[in-house]
């Protein structure tokens, strides 16, 4: 419930022109975007059990809680469609984000980073795992074993393939 009045009083701050930047992206795809909002939910509420103090700023939280957000997106999404259109519309709500509620050039790249590894991750299973079978549980105990070896990200060069990048210790 908490992670709800978070949601609603964040959307509330949108300008008009992020309103319907918003609303072009849920229109055209209800499903989806209540599918994404109860993703957002879940992320938010598992990062919050495993990560309580760093999953709302720049550590190995948030870095947790993005990659689990579009593995969730994706995991949702592909129950009532492909994984392709599932994976362009998580890639699409999760820039738009980005878009919506802009960070400083190097959050965004952390954030953008730890999407990536999520739905990369997600396309890496697909093949052995039918679609339909999907679970939460198989994405937490990856992304917690990744924070293990995320990596500090300290300029917008640095490159860490695959793993989970975080700012703040």
């Amino acid at each position: 419930m908490r992670n709800l009045k978070l949601i609603l009083t964040t959307l509330s701050s949108l300008s008009f022109r992020k309103i319907l930047k918003l609303l072009g992206l849920i229109l055209p795809h209800p499903l989806f975007s209540l599918l994404g909002l109860y993703a957002t939910l879940r992320s938010f509420a598992l990062a919050q059990k495993h990560f309580p103090k760093s999953h709302s700023n720049n550590g190995v939280g948030n870095a947790f809680r993005h990659a689990l957000w579009t593995c969730l997106i994706m995991m949702y999404c592909c129950k009532i469609s492909s994984p392709k259109k599932a994976q362009n519309y998580c890639k699409r709500m999760t820039d738009l984000h980005e878009e919506l509620f802009p960070n400083k050039p190097l959050e965004k790249k952390m954030d953008l980073h730890n999407n990536q590894v999520g739905m990369d991750y997600f396309m890496e299973l697909l093949p052995g795992i039918h679609r339909q079978f999907f679970e939460t549980s198989f994405f937490v105990e990856e992304f917690l074993n990744k924070t293990k070896s995320a990596r500090l990200l300290k300029n917008l060069d640095d490159d860490f393939d695959g793993n989970l990048v975080y700012l703040t210790p």
